[in-house]
């Protein structure tokens, strides 16, 4: 147990880091061997315990600006919770669940925390 303790230890320091270095995130999860999924999990996570992550380098990269933005704005000014199947429903079919966790992993730490 202390080992597996110690390894998702090491995995939030290490995403703390590589995002502080804004590295890709499919380079951060194969580093890991995490799957996107798992990786969104750890860094949702992180954001949760109250840490400060700015990913918006990577939101930037792969995400059109407008759906960040309706998205961030979703969780600002719409959401009655940060609950993702509330926002999934509320957003609609032009928004990957993908999409969506990450803003709002963005907007939890900004506004979070």
């Amino acid at each position: 147990i202390v080992k597996s303790v110690g390894n998702k230890s090491g995995n939030k320091i290490f995403i703390i880091q590589a995002t502080d270095r804004k590295m890709d995130f499919e380079d951060i999860a194969r580093t890991k061997d995490l799957d996107f999924d798992e990786l969104l999990t750890e860094i949702e996570g992180i954001v949760n315990a109250g840490t400060k992550l700015d990913i918006s380098y990577y939101l930037k990269e792969f995400m059109d600006e407008d759906k960040i933005e309706d998205i961030y704005l979703y969780f600002k000014e719409d959401a009655e919770s940060d609950s993702l199947e509330e926002a999934v429903k509320e957003l609609g079919p032009d928004f990957t669940e993908e999409e969506i966790r990450l803003v709002r992993a963005r907007f939890m730490s900004e506004m979070g925390n």
